[in-house]
C-alpha cells in the first residue's frame, strides 16, 4: 500500500515561512534569555534598534568577561546598504556598550527570500 500527497507549492510556502519564523522567534528568544549580562543586554539593545531582525546572535567571546564580542545580525533594514553602512548602524546602535569593549567582530545580512 503506498500514500500519496498532493502539495501545492502555495501550501508548502507557507508551511516553510511558518517553520522559519517559528525557528527565527525561537532563536532571538533563547539568545536574549540565556547567556551572559552583556550577551542579554546587548541582543536586547540590538533588538530594539532592529526590530526586522530575522537572526540575532550575541557572543561574548572574551571568555566570560565582556571585553569582546561576536555579533551576528540579520535584518531587511540592512537592505539595499554596502556592507560598510550595515555595520556602522550596528556600531551607532552599541556605541556606548562599545566604550568599554576591547573588541567587536559583526556579521551583518540581508534575509534570504
Amino acid at each position: 500500500m503506498s500514500f500519496h500527497c498532493i502539495f501545492t507549492m502555495n501550501s508548502i510556502n507557507r508551511l516553510l515561512h511558518k517553520t522559519r519564523t517559528l525557528l527565527t522567534t525561537s532563536l532571538i528568544q533563547r539568545s536574549v534569555t540565556s547567556g551572559t549580562d552583556g550577551e542579554v543586554r546587548i541582543s536586547q539593545l540590538l533588538k530594539e534598534k532592529f526590530p526586522q531582525a530575522t537572526s540575532l546572535k550575541v557572543v561574548d567571546i572574551s571568555g566570560g568577561c565582556g571585553s569582546m564580542y561576536e555579533i551576528h545580525i540579520e535584518s531587511e533594514e540592512f537592505k539595499g546598504k554596502r556592507t560598510v553602512h550595515q555595520h556602522q548602524l550596528v556600531n551607532q546602535a552599541l556605541k556606548d556598550e562599545i566604550k568599554a569593549m576591547h573588541g567587536l567582530r559583526i556579521f551583518t545580512a540581508v534575509p534570504k527570500q
